[in-house]
């Protein structure tokens, strides 16, 4: 297929809500910051060619001056909370998580608050009451504690869920983690979007885009080049920074 055969679902559906007088908002997510890596200075560089806001999901234990210092440069950047420690606490046999139910919801709280305000004292002037749990799970019972640590919002991956704060979810995952764990071939990234924006064409709400800037292959890359290009030329596309979502 051609670039252009590839993209042309987006385009047709994109088309679709510019005839309607709509505008699809998205959103991006990258997922572990913790410095400023080479890997998450060529994101940043990336966002900034095309002008486009990105929300850095940051593992408070692990990151520090050095990367809010990094950032000052960056105006389109939003901070959240990633987890505490980014630590798989599940059996062998389970689904990797660290905000699960595999230790008291005491405790699991504790770290979150102590990793909200490391956050926030970092990046005052970036920060967004929003959690990010690790690998995009989290217990109910701990859910049911984020208001009361601060947390105005939650984002985990698949279509929002009733809870007792805003959820801004992912949608559409740049990244093939249970095959080559490399970027996912174009043709079904662009399938995915196309199957979101059908979503919210009858429910509303955004799309929201993944990435994870450690682990990008070169594809993924030139993926994400081209697809900030095509979506920012198109006039039913706006990338909309996270705190049009979450006051």
């Amino acid at each position: 297929m051609t670039d252009d055969a590839i993209w042309q679902p987006l385009f047709d559906e994109l088309n679709r809500w510019q005839a309607a007088g709509k505008t699809a908002r998205f959103w991006l997510r990258d997922d572990d910051a913790i410095e400023p890596t080479a890997e998450l200075i060529r994101l940043l560089d990336l966002v900034t060619k095309h002008d486009l806001p990105v929300t850095l999901a940051v593992i408070p234990l692990q990151t520090g001056q050095i990367l809010a210092d990094y950032l000052t440069q960056f105006p389109n950047v939003t901070v959240v909370v990633h987890g505490w420690s980014h630590t798989n606490h599940a059996r062998p046999s389970e689904k990797k998580q660290e905000l699960g139910a595999h230790r008291p919801t005491e405790t699991v709280l504790e770290e979150l608050n102590a990793g909200f305000h490391r956050l926030q004292a970092f990046h005052a002037n970036r920060f967004v009451a929003l959690l990010v749990p690790p690998w995009n799970r989290i217990a109910p019972g701990v859910v049911a504690g984020l208001p009361g640590l601060g947390f105005k919002a939650i984002s985990v991956f698949g279509l929002e869920k009733p809870a007792p704060l805003v959820v801004v979810n992912t949608h559409v995952d740049l990244m093939d983690w249970h095959g080559t764990r490399g970027a996912r071939e174009p043709a079904a990234l662009v399938a995915d979007m196309v199957k979101r924006l059908n979503e919210m064409w009858e429910s509303g709400g955004a799309l929201g885009f993944l990435t994870h800037h450690l682990v990008h292959d070169e594809a993924g890359w030139a993926f994400l080049d081209q697809m900030f290009s095509v979506t920012r030329r198109h006039p039913a596309c706006r990338w909309i920074p996270l705190t049009d979502m979450v006051e």
